[in-house]
């Protein structure tokens, strides 16, 4: 869709925290191990994907 935003994500360091960003604006909670934020940015370009079904951030579906 063209109306839809592009998400590209990436991960930023601070002290021993880690947390996973998206060019859509998109924040993931701060983590110790980096390998959580990869799998935080993974579920959120994967809920991107499936579309407007979810309620924008917390992943829970919409009711």
């Amino acid at each position: 869709m063209p109306d839809r935003v592009p998400h590209a994500t990436s991960t930023a360091e601070s002290g021993s925290f880690c947390t996973a960003r998206c060019t859509c604006g998109w924040r993931g909670p701060a983590r110790r191990a980096r390998s959580q934020a990869r799998t935080d940015a993974e579920r959120h370009l994967a809920e991107a994907d499936a579309g407007p079904e979810t309620d924008g951030g917390s992943g829970r579906p919409l009711e």
